[in-house]
């Protein structure tokens, strides 16, 4: 029982100070490079062995010097998520964070996001990145067919992954979700319920996505026999500018009986300016919509929904910038989810 009053209170003293390997050590009664080696998950140490300093390591709440690994590795132990603040709408980024976490976790890297917003240079945020070398690998969205930042990464030899695909010949690590299977599913979920005039709130233009959403929805308008009504405005107009357009839209004579809507924070405000023109979800249109949140069924229980899991495609990510790290080739680290219906929707 003495031993353990003493230890106590040794261990008291040597935690007021930040932990390091060395009080790892004297807590394990492990030499400080085996601890060390257990934390970096060498092969030759064993399970048990390492499962015990992790232990310790959570019970301390150690990290990590990055000043110190970086002086002696040149690594930082950083993943940049390089995040448009446009998207925290839905708890978009929140998942996004979470999902790249839940793989960082027990491995020595850290995320640190770096936000930006879709109307300024995109370019800015991985510049610095890349000037200041304040990052060992690079997570990035809103994907362009022929983005500069790919190029610009894949210049640098920086490790990367993508929210989305590219398309001007660069092999390169992302995780996609399959938007023209989402828009084609969409069209014949409508027309299954007597929809035949469809309108569609589509991503921006320049955006990759736009085009294999695009492809989806016009190949499942001729699959179906349905014919398109146009809706000027994009997911990313003001939200106001969304609700306003969907209601003149919903007044006039051509008025669709269908809408197919690419972001599930877009479909409130589609939703708004269908009740402004006094039309009704489920009986004079029907609604389909994307979302990364399963909210948009207790506001409008009638609108048919598919989500995409963007906590999925954060560990993706995550997984492919590190595994790119490690040398991995990227034409391995390429994914692609699929949508998963609400069971209004089957």
């Amino acid at each position: 029982m003495e031993n353990k009053a003493n230890f106590g209170g040794t261990t008291s003293e040597v935690t007021r100070e930040r932990p390091t390997l060395k009080t790892i050590a004297f807590m394990t009664g492990l030499g400080v490079t085996t601890v060390s080696r257990a934390l970096k998950d060498a092969p030759d140490i064993g399970a048990e062995t390492k499962e015990r300093v992790r232990m310790v390591a959570r019970q301390l709440g150690y990290q990590p010097n990055r000043a110190g690994v970086r002086l002696r590795t040149g690594k930082t132990n950083v993943i940049a998520l390089v995040l448009s603040i446009d998207e925290e709408i839905m708890g978009f980024s929140s998942q996004m964070v979470f999902g790249i976490s839940e793989v960082l976790t027990g491995t020595p890297y850290h995320i640190v996001v770096t936000p930006h917003s879709h109307s300024k240079d995109p370019m800015l945020p991985v510049r610095y990145i890349l000037e200041t070398g304040s990052a060992d690998g690079v997570i990035i969205s809103r994907i362009e067919p022929d983005d500069p930042r790919v190029r610009l990464l894949t210049e640098h030899n920086m490790p990367f992954a993508t929210h989305g695909r590219t398309d001007a010949g660069l092999t390169h690590p992302f995780h996609d979700f399959d938007n023209e299977a989402f828009a084609h599913q969409a069209v014949e979920k409508l027309v299954s319920r007597g929809r035949k005039r469809i309108a569609i709130l589509q991503p921006p233009s320049k955006l990759t996505y736009y085009t294999h959403t695009r492809i989806g929805f016009q190949t499942g308008l001729h699959d179906y026999g349905a014919e398109e009504v146009p809706l000027r405005v994009t997911i990313d107009n003001p939200l106001d500018e969304i609700r306003n357009a969907v209601e003149a839209m919903m007044r006039a004579p051509t008025a669709p009986d269908g809408i197919v809507c690419s972001a599930g924070s877009a479909a409130i405000a589609v939703n708004a300016g269908i009740e402004a023109a006094g039309k009704q979800l489920g009986r004079d249109v029907d609604m389909v919509s994307k979302e990364s949140a399963p909210i948009l069924n207790w506001i409008r229980p009638e609108i048919i929904t598919a989500y995409e899991d963007v906590r999925h495609a954060g560990r993706e990510m995550a997984k492919a910038v590190i595994a790119r790290i490690d040398g991995i080739e990227p034409e391995l680290l390429q994914s692609i989810s699929q949508p998963v219906w609400s069971r209004k929707g089957k």
